[in-house]
């Protein structure tokens, strides 16, 4: 596990606390039911109900751990109150393709918010990372998994 701080908005901090509260709450308590049910049946060795919980609470167990560890490295930062010319974290930035004219937007979020179908990119992406401190009408050369691309710089909003 890492000391590096990692940014995310309010709301996915949210959804993580959330997370982690049924995980610790809801969840554990239900494995710790199935194993003590399972473990009545007798004979350890041969029990797959037993082997089943005992794993179940392994993964619980290993997400707490995980989601803990996030939580504390979390770097909380409101993106309504940002704003500025340039492109960093929160930023809606509206771009062109260079080679297909194709336009497309992007909101540079954390890693645990990423999600490329609500056009939400993470901050350590080769997009989001070519675009930090670039200004509207710069260009810029990024290097995907389909190869190198380059897109122009239309627009950067702060929603």
């Amino acid at each position: 596990m890492s000391d590096e701080r990692v940014p995310m908005t309010p709301k996915s901090y949210a959804a993580l606390q959330t997370e982690l509260q049924k995980l610790r709450s809801v969840d554990r308590p239900q494995i710790v039911k199935e194993i003590e049910i399972a473990r009545a049946h007798g004979d350890l060795s041969e029990n797959a109900e037993y082997h089943s919980a005992k794993e179940a609470q392994g993964m619980n167990e290993a997400k707490v751990a995980e989601l803990e560890d996030k939580l504390s490295r979390a770097d909380v930062i409101d993106t309504k109150t940002l704003s500025g010319t340039t492109v960093k974290f929160g930023a809606t930035v509206k771009l062109v393709d260079e080679d297909t004219e194709e336009e497309v937007t992007y909101k540079i979020v954390g890693d645990f918010e990423a999600n490329l179908n609500e056009g939400k990119i993470s901050i350590s992406s080769p997009i989001a990372r070519a675009l930090i401190g670039k200004e509207a009408g710069d260009v810029v050369e990024v290097t995907t998994p389909k190869g190198s691309r380059s897109f122009e710089i239309l627009k950067i909003q702060w929603k």
